[in-house]
C-alpha cells in the first residue's frame, strides 16, 4: 500500500477545492468562483484498497493585501514544504502565462515529487492542450501534466493513480471512514461563508468571517446553531441584511439547507450580523475568529 500527504497548490480559482471534493467523493471544502474562498489548510482523505491520499487543500496563491491574506499565503508555503508530493492545479482554460510557469518551477525547486493537474478542459478548445503542455515543457516545467475536468469527471482515475504512484509505501495515516480532519462545527461555518460568497458581490464576502457561538445536538437528533457573520463596515452590514432583512433571510435559508444535508438532520439556525472594523489586519481578532498559523 502507498500512503502520504499531497499539498494541492495553485492560483486562486484554479479549481483546487472542486477537484479535491470530486476525488474524495465528499464535500470537504467550500467552492465559489471568487478568490480567497479557501482560507485554511483543509485535509481531504481518499482511501482505496491499495493507497490512501491525504490532500491538503491550501489557499489559492493571491497577492497579499492585508494580514489575513498574508497568513493565508504563509499557510500555503508552509504546507508545500511538509508533504510527500505536490499536486499543482493549473486552470487550463485561462491559458499559460509566464507567472504560471514561474510558480510551477518554484515548487518544483523544493525537490518534492510534483505533477500538474491542468483543469477545466471541458470548457476550452481541446487543440490548445498539447500547445500548452509543450509550452510548459519548453520553459523547463518537467513535471508530468494531466489534463482533467473535475466537473465532468474526465481523466480523474489517471490523475489519482499518478498521485498515488508518487507516495511512499506504508500503512494508512487515517482510518478508512475519515474523509476530513475538520469538525462539523468548522464545516457549518464554512457552508455559511460559501453562501455569502455566492450571494453578494464586490468586496463584501472577502471582509466576512463566520463565528459559530452555539453548535448543539439535541436528544431528538436536531441541531441548534447560533452564529455571527462578522463584517468590516456598517454599510456592509446593511447590505448583508438587506431591505427588511430579506437578503440575510434568503442567505441563511440556503445555508441551512446545506447544513441539514451535511449533518443529516434538521437544523434550527439563528444568524446575527456584527461589525468589527479592520479585523483582517488585527491579529487578536483573526485568532478569535479562528484564523491562526498552522
Amino acid at each position: 500500500m502507498r500512503s502520504g500527504t499531497v499539498a494541492v497548490i495553485g492560483r486562486a480559482n484554479a479549481g483546487k477545492s472542486t477537484l479535491i471534493n470530486v476525488l474524495v467523493g465528499e464535500k470537504v471544502a467550500i467552492v465559489s468562483p471568487k478568490p480567497q474562498t479557501t482560507r485554511d489548510r483543509i485535509l481531504g482523505i481518499l482511501t482505496r484498497e491499495d493507497h490512501q491520499i491525504v490532500f491538503a487543500d491550501t489557499p489559492g496563491i493571491y497577492r497579499q493585501r492585508n494580514a489575513l491574506t498574508g497568513l493565508m499565503m504563509k499557510t500555503t508555503e508552509t504546507t508545500a514544504k511538509d508533504v510527500d508530493a505536490i499536486l499543482f492545479v493549473h486552470d487550463g482554460h485561462a491559458g499559460v502565462r509566464d507567472e504560471d510557469i514561474a510558480l510551477m518551477k518554484k515548487y518544483m525547486g523544493l525537490g518534492i515529487p510534483m505533477i500538474v493537474a491542468y483543469t477545466k478542459i471541458d470548457i476550452m478548445p481541446r487543440e490548445r492542450i498539447p500547445e500548452d503542455v509543450k509550452k510548459l515543457f519548453d520553459a523547463g516545467v518537467t513535471a508530468d501534466v494531466y489534463p482533467v475536468s473535475a466537473r465532468k469527471g474526465i481523466k480523474l482515475k489517471q490523475l489519482e493513480q499518478a498521485i498515488a504512484d508518487m507516495l511512499p509505501e506504508g500503512g494508512p495515516l487515517y482510518p478508512d471512514d475519515i474523509v476530513s480532519d475538520r469538525s462539523e462545527k468548522f464545516m457549518v461555518a464554512e457552508l455559511m461563508r460559501e453562501k455569502i460568497l455566492l450571494k453578494y458581490g464586490k468586496e463584501i464576502p472577502h471582509g466576512v468571517a463566520v463565528v459559530v457561538n452555539t453548535f448543539e445536538r439535541h436528544e431528538n437528533g436536531t441541531y441548534e446553531i447560533d452564529l455571527d457573520i462578522v463584517c468590516e463596515k456598517k454599510n456592509h452590514k446593511a447590505i448583508l441584511i438587506g431591505k427588511q432583512g430579506a437578503a440575510l433571510k434568503e442567505t441563511a435559508s440556503f445555508a441551512r439547507k446545506d447544513m441539514e444535508k451535511f449533518l443529516g438532520a434538521k437544523v434550527f439556525l439563528t444568524v446575527y450580523v456584527k461589525v468589527r472594523e479592520g479585523w483582517r489586519d488585527e491579529g487578536r481578532l483573526m485568532k478569535e475568529f479562528g484564523y491562526r498559523e498552522e
